[in-house]
């Protein structure tokens, strides 16, 4: 074993005489590298007493795994694959403003300067890099979503048609001449320089784990150009065809599938659209798996189709490959009947700021086990793709576009009839269901201002029946809505969110000297909205909860900075702001939405450090448009555990909505929860202490606080925790001068959970279960 001093130790004894440094190296129990017959050889103690053995060296410039092999402690090695080169794809594409951001940033009166553009370009939704030459149709509209005319620019931008030069495509090349291994806490990094990809530069990684049969493949690598936007495929060549080899997969019908390699070789990738983005291959005694990262691989879409997210490929007699892919267009819903719209311009890749390091990973679980066995391992870091119940907690989704009414017409057979997206989400593992439908149920276009108030209340008393009749004593439709297009929509400025807390009946619109409220034959009490005071009215006197649903992105791009100032953005029941990861996903992010949705939620409650009202939470948001089976809505979705002393019932929600006004409430990816977590102490000397549980190894936790006018955080490493752990953290935080604070937890595959923030000074002192 090579000692924790050891420097540039032989790696290999090729021509270009590549070296190893070792100098960051120390030896863990359980977790070893050494040095043998020209190969770095790293073994670590996996799961259910398995050990691993990974060997690595330098071929001809390309980091090669010489072998990879596993043993129950104390048996005899067995090498499932030797000789595997890492293989990696890219292509990229030019990220462009889209004319849904361009308005409202018009609308809110801020100029589109270069540097305005630039900040707003990367949290692109309605771009579609990869379309030649892309649409001036938007989905459901006649508006130019995403366009922008031809010859004209924005910003310094171009504008429409795209054109093929655009695109460029690209596989890895390695000029490896050496490496660097890394101890981590309980897992060790090996990283080879030298690698080209595309517009992209820099090096390859590998990364075990002790406790797990995980083994992370990536290219880490930067570009300096200005307007990139990228998807990746990632995989392993090499992979030897013996008597028995196979492919194995979940089908999204729910059935095992297979493929053996009698057939000849094939030069083009084999698409699998494998349940749980997971395929597997039966190998020499044992199986290996590939699967992406759950959440950071997807960039936002308004369709959870999946896609194919797996391959593989023949490449001769004797040998094979396969791995993971991200497609390059939107599947034709008008296949499965989920029109309308051309979704094919909701398809935005991921967004390379420049000089930011961006991160493509692809996982290997490696068993000794047959594949439907190491399949079903694997699927335990997403606890099988489903939201573990806690006690006390409801798990709620929100800002779905299922358009229920018109499902249920389409069906023929009453508004009774079972739901897809309902059936979709009990799988799941959730209780709390709340579109966005609202008043768009049934178009108002065209119609007086008085008549579509009288649809919009036509509508939502429809919206509520079918609430009634899909929820039980375990899962209940939340009736919320979207307020998008109307008058008082142009007055609250970007869209704007509304949740119940129980029936209430109103319209978009209000006329001279009308009442707020009247009292309708047919529909009892009704409310008209036509400006942001009557809806923060009807709010308190309904016990309602508004948000926005996507800030600084989409239809929402300059906001909530545009209103920052205004008497119902501070109003206490203006709650907050919608989480979601992948609208222009960063592969650079160590957090999900690191660069929008994070620093919305931490300027905000500076901007309201000192006023007398709750800080501003985040609620977890969706925003896709219906459900079905095999649809990959775990993958796409965060959602929000919700804290209740009660549960609710078919028509009262106030358990739900009250608890979500307090912040009783943390949003999370699913594989870290944070089942109970407070701040305790008095004046200047508190303790942050919560119970975290999680399935991936755990990269860092986070204290964030702010004073009024800046965001400061302290970051604890917690590489030296175990996977599939639990922890009881306990912090000392120093509450000088400090207005808020709130604690966050990421793994080491980029997913995460956040509880919400706490104003120190509202609350001198705060044990109580979940922070308020």
């Amino acid at each position: 074993m090579a000692s924790a001093g050891a420097f540039l130790a032989v790696l290999s004894a090729h021509a270009q005489g590549s070296t190893c440094d070792l100098s960051h190296y120390k030896s863990v129990p359980g977790l070893s590298a050494s040095v043998a017959e020209n190969t770095l050889i790293v073994t670590w103690d996996g799961e259910a007493n398995n050990e691993l053995r990974l060997g690595l060296t330098i071929k001809d410039g390309t980091p090669t795994i010489r072998d990879l092999a596993i043993r129950l402690k104390g048996a005899q090695w067995v090498t499932l694959a030797s000789n595997l080169m890492p293989e990696f794809h890219v292509v990229t594409g030019f990220r462009r403003l889209p004319l849904e951001q361009i308005r409202p940033l018009m609308s809110a009166g801020i100029p589109l300067t270069p540097e305005i553009v630039e900040q707003n370009k990367w949290e692109a939704f309605w771009d579609a890099p990869l379309r030649i030459p892309g649409s001036a149709e938007g989905p459901g509209s006649s508006s130019v979503l995403g366009w922008m005319p031809p010859a004209s620019s924005v910003g310094g931008l171009p504008g429409l048609p795209r054109t093929p030069d655009e695109i460029n495509r690209a596989s890895a090349v390695f000029e490896a001449q050496n490496c660097d291994v890394i101890t981590n806490g309980e897992r060790v990094e090996i990283s080879f320089p030298g690698v080209k990809l595309g517009v992209f530069s820099g090096k390859l990684q590998y990364t075990v784990y002790k406790g797990t049969n995980l083994i992370r493949q990536e290219v880490i690598a930067k570009t300096e150009e200005p307007s990139v936007a990228y998807k990746y495929d990632a995989g392993l060549d090499g992979l030897e065809i013996g008597a028995g080899s196979r492919i194995v997969w979940h089908d999204i019908a729910n059935n095992w599938q297979d493929h053996g390699f009698d057939g000849p070789a094939n030069k083009q990738e084999s698409v699998v659209r494998a349940g749980n983005r997971l395929m597997a291959t039966e190998v020499n005694g044992g199986s290996i798996a590939t699967f992406p990262p759950p959440h950071t691989f997807f960039w936002a879409r308004e369709l959870a189709f999946n896609l194919g997210y797996n391959w593989y490929r023949k490449d001769s007699a004797s040998r094979f490959s396969f791995g993971i892919r991200e497609p390059e267009s939107e599947a034709d819903p008008a296949i499965a009947g989920r029109g309308p719209g051309d979704w094919r311009e909701c398809f935005s890749l991921k967004s390379a700021r420049p000089g930011t390091w961006q991160r493509m990973p692809v996982y290997f679980y490696v068993s000794n086990g047959s594949a439907q066995a190491t399949i079903r391992s694997a699927l335990s870091y997403t606890r099988e793709d489903h939201y573990k119940p806690l006690p006390g907690y409801l798990v709620m989704v929100a800002h779905f576009h299922p358009l229920l009414a018109q499902q249920l017409q389409a069906f023929g057979s009453g508004l009774a009839t079972t739901l897809p997206d309902v059936e979709v989400l009990k799988a799941a593992g959730v209780n709390i269901y709340a579109p966005a439908d609202g008043g768009n149920l049934h178009s108002s276009e065209g119609m007086s201002a008085r008549d579509g108030a009288l649809r919009h209340v036509k509508n939502l008393d429809v919206y509520y029946e079918i609430a009634r009749l899909h929820s039980d004593k375990d899962f209940w439709i939340l009736p919320a809505e979207e307020i998008t297009v109307s008058d008082l929509a142009q007055q609250l400025g970007g869209h704007t969110d509304v949740l119940v807390s129980h029936p209430v009946l109103w319209g978009q619109s209000r006329e001279a000297g009308q009442p707020l409220v009247e009292n309708d034959p047919k529909y009892g009490k009704v409310y008209h909205i036509g400006s942001p005071a009557d809806l923060m009215e009807m709010a308190r006197r309904e016990d309602l909860l508004i948000y926005e649903p996507h800030p600084r992105s989409k239809a929402s791009a300059g906001y909530p900075d545009a209103i920052k100032d205004t008497a119902y953005f501070r109003d206490e029941n203006y709650g907050g702001f919608g989480f979601r990861w992948g609208m222009g996903l960063d592969g650079s992010e160590q957090r999900l939405c690191e660069y929008r949705c994070l620093p919305v939620l931490d300027e905000t409650n500076n901007w309201i450090a000192d006023l007398p009202t709750p800080p501003k939470y985040l609620e977890a948001i969706s925003e896709l448009h219906g459900m079905g089976p095999g649809d990959d809505v775990y993958a796409n979705n965060p959602v929000s555990y919700v804290k209740v002393a009660e549960p609710p019932g078919i028509d009262n929600w106030r358990p739900v909505i009250d608890a979500m006004k307090r912040g009783d409430h943390f949003v999370t990816s699913g594989e870290v929860l944070i089942p109970s977590n407070a701040v305790e102490g008095t004046g200047n000397k508190r303790t942050i202490v919560a119970d975290v549980e999680w399935t991936f190894p755990l990269e860092f936790v986070e204290v964030v606080w702010g004073d009024g006018q800046r965001t400061d955080r302290q970051i604890i490493s917690a590489t030296d925790l175990p996977a599939f752990g639990r922890h009881h953290f306990q912090i000392p935080f120093d509450a000088a001068g400090k207005k808020w604070v709130r604690f966050a937890v990421w793994d080491s595959a980029g997913d995460g959970a956040l509880v919400q923030p706490v104003k120190l000074w509202r609350a001198p002192t705060i044990t109580t279960p979940a922070m308020r």
